[in-house]
């Protein structure tokens, strides 16, 4: 196995070019993983660690550009206040050792169903900057997922960065999984409202092939939610929310929950984080329904 290791984004994408079939490795959280379990040995590994272009972000214009190799643990320290729904969803992968290593880039990379920050991708309408030597382009999150662990990078590109909105409105993330820490979610759910648009974001994880956006359930809240008065929202309206999410899923049996399970899971999930979006929308303090 040949290991790569530029020290430039143009190095990176010159090798990329010479090398399609070299994996590409940042913190290694996954890719590690399927090496030591002998699931995939690849001709070569990229190492993108020493590529510093790739650990910056940016504000500009409304938008934060979210370099690839920026771990979550800066996330969380750094980007709390624009992307509080990507800091929720950081603080729940793995452990401190994985969060310390671990970036956005790399869980878009393996597009994992289960992927913990992909559903704040989807839920608020970020898109993912990927490049080559041929150039860069954007590729909006909700085209970005095509299969179980397929994605739509062609084979010389690199992601090498998101672009999201700061400071875009109450957001939330909820994750349920067997235990508290270090573990893959059973299923996940994030909503952003956009109350200066009438819009919603939401989208579910680990509860069909690819993330996906629960598209009816936000045309739904946008018509029924009283964003002029702000007054709180009608228990019957959060049932049927919870009810359109649970719907946008098509979950599996398996060892870590059932299709049932998930389903349910998802409609209180729903519920809650629109109760705490809502409440935050109004200033009120978080309460759960």
């Amino acid at each position: 196995m040949d290991f790569l290791r530029p020290a430039t984004l143009r190095e990176a994408l010159e090798l990329k070019a010479e090398r399609v079939d070299a994996v590409p490795i940042a913190g290694g959280t996954d890719v590690m993983v399927e090496l030591n379990f002998d699931h995939r040995r690849p001709a070569a590994l990229l190492d993108l660690t020493g590529v510093g272009e790739l650990a910056e972000w940016s504000t500009s214009d409304g938008q934060i550009r979210l370099g690839a190799g920026v771990p979550y643990v800066r996330v969380i320290a750094e980007l709390g206040e624009s992307l509080p729904a990507l800091a929720m969803a950081s603080r729940t992968v793995g452990s401190p050792q994985i969060r310390n290593r671990g970036t956005v880039g790399g869980n878009l990379g393996a597009a994992s169903p289960a992927g913990d920050t992909h559903p704040v991708l989807l839920a608020l309408g970020g898109e993912v900057e990927v490049a080559s030597v041929r150039g860069s382009r954007r590729i909006p999150a909700d085209e970005f997922y095509l299969g179980v662990k397929r994605n739509a990078l062609a084979p010389d590109e690199l992601i090498t960065a998101v672009h999201l909105p700061a400071n875009a409105g109450p957001q939330q993330f909820a994750k349920v999984g067997t235990r508290n820490a270090m573990v893959i979610a059973v299923c996940s759910f994030a909503i952003a409202l956009r109350p200066e648009r009438a819009e919603i974001g939401a989208a579910v994880g680990s509860a069909a092939p690819t993330p996906r956006r629960a598209r009816e359930a936000e045309e739904y809240l946008a018509a029924e939610a009283p964003w002029d008065t702000r007054a709180p929202i009608a228990d019957s309206v959060k049932r049927r929310f919870g009810d359109l999410v649970a719907q946008a899923a098509s979950p599996i049996d398996d060892v870590r929950g059932s299709a049932a399970y998930r389903k349910h899971a998802l409609a209180v999930m729903a519920r809650r984080t629109l109760t705490w979006a809502w409440n935050e929308y109004q200033g009120v303090e978080r309460s759960c329904a």
